[in-house]
């Protein structure tokens, strides 16, 4: 089963940027962000997880930048971002959206009837947001109690 979403995956990044590596557990789709800074390079990795059995998959998506001055950051979890770009002369434009590379992969899961279910990190901090939620409404309260007339 995962072997033909990898295929199915492998057959709609033919002729694109995205790179497909195999993974112990799923691979990853991997594509160079074009233009982020004039001595800035990215590079996006969306990182799949099958679950071959229960037919499911988790995205995780890490985002590598090296910047100017040799500085390298990683971030994990779930990014969303585009980026535009274009030469001095204006004759050359580059564009790049993170949700392409998602709606390629959900869309080839979906023809085959995997599920996606959301990756660790977004499940802690939705977890988190909601507890932060709840401290707030807490705190609003104590103060409309403390302060009414």
């Amino acid at each position: 089963m995962s072997e033909t979403l990898y295929a199915r995956v492998q057959a709609a990044t033919e002729g694109t940027s995205y790179r497909l590596r195999r993974t112990g557990r799923g691979f990853d789709m991997t594509v160079n962000v074009p233009q982020v800074g004039r001595h800035t390079t990215q590079v996006h990795t969306y990182r799949v997880e099958l679950q071959p059995r229960e037919k499911t998959f988790t995205m995780t998506d890490i985002v590598r930048t090296r910047g100017e001055s040799g500085g390298r950051t990683v971030e994990r979890g779930r990014a969303r971002y585009r980026t535009w770009s274009r030469s001095l002369d204006g004759s050359e434009r580059t564009s790049f959206s993170s949700a392409d590379g998602h709606r390629l992969i959900r869309a080839a899961a979906q023809e085959l009837g995997w599920q996606e279910l959301r990756p660790p990190t977004a499940k802690v901090a939705l977890v988190f947001g909601a507890i932060g939620g709840l401290l707030a409404l807490g705190m609003l309260i104590a103060l409309a109690v403390v302060f009414w007339p």
